[in-house]
């Protein structure tokens, strides 16, 4: 969930064994022997609660079988850029499919999160692993009731030119990706995303000028994936590299508003640097061009609208928009104790997108920042991201995440 910040009180930790990965960290490449050994040097916020209040916690042991359900539940307070002062439920749900030597670790996450500023955001992202790896079920359910700021479109908004606007959104994607070789998948699956009950208030008017006031916008289309995949820990990757292309073909005939298509292209590279402490080099490129129509206004390429709502850290989310983006980030992870347990990062990023109406790319925003890793659980190498970044014009701001960024 984007940005969310200053974690204030983490009430309950249910910490039954793994965070969102789909791969077990070191399962593939070393022995039981050598996995218990770096594991016990390790530690995690469970070592510490359990040493501090006298509370068992899963052993190092525990062992792992097809059907058990492995649980993290995080109940939070915090403070978002975007959100104002939030109560989050940060809960995961994994569990095998299958053998454990043969397929991976599958991953439901639930988020539900209620601001004071009246919003509502229930989102469930699902990964399924299927035996020996050969299907993977990609899942994206979602429900906001969201009352934000828009900022329009283009490159050269000022944060003084934003109107406040309320609407819903109900989001239903679901993709099937077959194994064609070795980390390299492809599949077929549905997106809908359907914004409803819009309300545009301000003298900006930056919806109202893009779509003349429609109360509602559909997308609906087919979807085409093709991933190259090597990372074996999705939330802390290392020594790694993932690239993914999607084509989404939105059609009237199936609902949509209007005619349009998408294309995204990410790339991810992980180079580890030193393993024992650990010091990584991650770079991200997430782009998206869009043609064949005009787009819905809040389907529009936007900060903070990628997948896992991630990128831009240092402005709001929704901050640019435009009808394609160009985003570059580069994070460099280091350990601060070497039993793993706090670590730091140092990022920066740029985006762009076009002007409008010109479509021409003029100006980068570019945004830097620290951030602060604690180690929730060393099994699944799993940290709680504190991050603080800073934009142009003065924007600032923290922003919290389970799991790297990415």
């Amino acid at each position: 969930m984007k940005s969310i910040s200053i974690l204030c009180i983490m009430l309950l930790s249910i910490h039954l064994f793994a965070q969102n990965t789909p791969k077990l960290y070191l399962a593939d490449t070393l022995s039981k022997a050598k996995r218990d050994s770096i594991h016990y040097r390790q530690k995690d916020v469970m070592d510490i609660i359990s040493k501090v209040i006298k509370i068992k916690s899963a052993s190092d042991s525990e062992k792992l079988r097809p059907g058990k359900l492995y649980m993290s539940i995080f109940p939070a307070v915090g403070y978002a850029l975007s959100n104002g002062v939030t109560f989050i439920l940060a809960s995961n749900f994994s569990f095998y499919t299958s053998g454990l030597n043969s397929t991976n670790l599958s991953v439901i996450t639930l988020n539900p999160l209620y601001s004071l500023k009246d919003q509502v955001i229930v989102p469930i992202i699902s990964s399924i692993w299927l035996k020996n790896n050969k299907i993977n079920l990609l899942g994206d359910y979602r429900f906001y009731r969201y009352p934000s700021l828009t900022y329009g479109l283009g490159g050269k908004r000022l944060l003084t030119q934003s109107d406040s606007v309320d609407y819903s959104y109900i989001k239903i994607s679901q993709e099937a990706l077959y194994e064609v070789h070795h980390n390299f998948y492809a599949g077929v699956g549905y997106n809908l995303d359907y914004h409803y009950d819009i309300e545009e208030l301000g003298d900006n008017h930056q919806y109202i000028k893009y779509t003349g006031g429609a109360i509602s916008s559909i997308s609906s289309g087919w979807v085409l994936r093709a991933k190259y995949d090597s990372r074996t820990n999705i939330n802390n990757p290392k020594d790694a590299f993932y690239a993914n292309v999607v084509y989404r073909d939105n059609m009237t005939v199936l609902g949509s508003t209007n005619n349009w298509q998408e294309v995204q292209l990410e790339f991810r590279k992980y180079i580890t640097l030193s393993k024992y402490p650990s010091n990584v080099l991650a770079f991200w490129s997430w782009n998206v061009v869009t043609f064949g129509g005009r787009p819905p206004y809040f389907d529009l390429p936007s900060t903070g609208w990628d997948d896992y709502s991630n990128s831009g850290r240092g402005y709001i989310q929704g901050r640019f928009r435009g009808a394609d983006m160009v985003y570059l980030e580069g994070e460099y992870r280091f350990d601060i104790l070497n039993n793993g347990l706090l670590g730091g990062v140092l990022f920066l990023n740029g985006e762009s997108v076009p002007n409008f109406p010109s479509n021409h790319f003029t100006n980068v925003h570019p945004g830097t920042g620290v951030g602060l890793r604690i180690k929730l659980n060393k099994y699944s190498d799993s940290n709680l991201c504190i991050d603080y970044g800073f934009g142009d014009e003065g924007s600032r701001g923290f922003f919290f995440n389970v799991g790297e960024v990415f």
